[in-house]
């Protein structure tokens, strides 16, 4: 089967040279698509063999327009497309394992493995992030911006929603699977990735766009059997701004019951480090207050614009 990558980037500088050079000689066209960058990317990806694809920045830019793009330059011949973010570089070995395990089994439309942050030490985020990367192995809801996955199946489908500011890959694969493809995750080493990511406004305004592509998410499928991100928008909800907000009316009219109330989220914060530590709880329960503005901005705001934390 023939292969192609698609690397989607804004601004990414050195990584994205590093990302297309670990690409050569393993596709049969590699294909760049660029958002707006003012760092010289595509005349960089040029240099370096890509086709490069640059958006019309009269339309809102986002990832999921972005990957489409590249789907529509892709040459007839092509049966494989390898997604990349531009700030990931695929490790060795990796598209191997993947199209072996594709030739397999027909029935699987998008594979992909294990995205670790290639330098977890540079910020409590980096860590953070690594962790939420390190999902189970084995058929899966969704993958990430990175897998390889049928041009047929994608094609069947009509490709990414283009209008999604986040969460574009999780809304394809519930399309796919519900034209009856799988998803799988192997226990195989993908990509590096580097979040850049150092400080705490960059954290939560990412955090925000997670909220964001939950309610989005939960608007267009959560009907659908595996209620596709409704708990997790209610999540961010009732511990975000329900909860908050009963709280601090109660400390105006009955301040004692504002006090008892108020007790939910230590103990809450005890049952998440329980499950997964002191760093991995706290932030998990911080979150919920950007992810509920995201909710609430969609809901209010239904602009297009992507939430960048860059």
């Amino acid at each position: 089967m023939s292969l192609a990558a698609v690397v989607i980037g804004r601004n990414e500088g050195a990584r994205l040279k590093q990302s297309l050079a670990a690409l050569k000689g393993q596709a049969a066209q590699v294909i760049y698509v660029d958002s707006g960058s003012t760092d010289g990317s595509p005349d960089a990806a040029r240099s370096l063999g890509a086709e490069v694809v640059a958006l019309d920045t009269a339309t809102p830019f986002t990832a999921a327009r972005a990957r489409n793009a590249g789907i529509a330059v892709l040459r007839p011949e092509i049966d494989l497309v390898q997604f990349l973010d531009g700030d990931c570089i695929l490790r060795d070995g990796w598209l191997q394992a993947a199209q072996a395990h594709l030739a397999e089994h027909p029935k699987v439309a998008v594979v992909c493995g294990r995205r670790r942050e290639e330098h977890p030490e540079l910020s409590v985020y980096h860590r953070l992030i690594d962790r939420e990367w390190d999902t189970p192995c084995g058929e899966a809801l969704a993958c990430g911006g990175d897998a390889l996955i049928r041009r047929a199946a994608l094609e069947e489908v009509g490709g990414y929603r283009e209008d999604l500011i986040a969460g574009e890959e999780p809304e394809l694969c519930q399309r796919l699977r519900r034209s009856g493809w799988q998803i799988y995750r192997l226990d195989a080493e993908m990509t590096w990735h580097d979040a850049q990511i150092t400080r705490f406004g960059q954290w939560w305004r990412r955090s925000m766009r997670a909220g964001h592509a939950f309610a989005e998410g939960a608007a267009l499928h959560g009907k659908g059997p595996d209620r596709h991100w409704v708990a997790e928008t209610r999540r961010a909800l009732l511990w975000g701004a329900l909860l908050p907000g009963v709280i601090l009316l109660l400390a105006l009219i009955a301040p004692l019951a504002a006090a008892v109330l108020a007790l939910a989220y230590p103990l809450q914060l005890l049952r998440l480090v329980r499950r997964g530590g002191m760093l991995w709880g706290a932030f998990t329960l911080l979150g919920k207050f950007p992810e509920a503005l995201g909710v609430l901005k969609y809901h209010l705001r239904r602009d297009g614009r992507i939430i960048e934390y860059r």
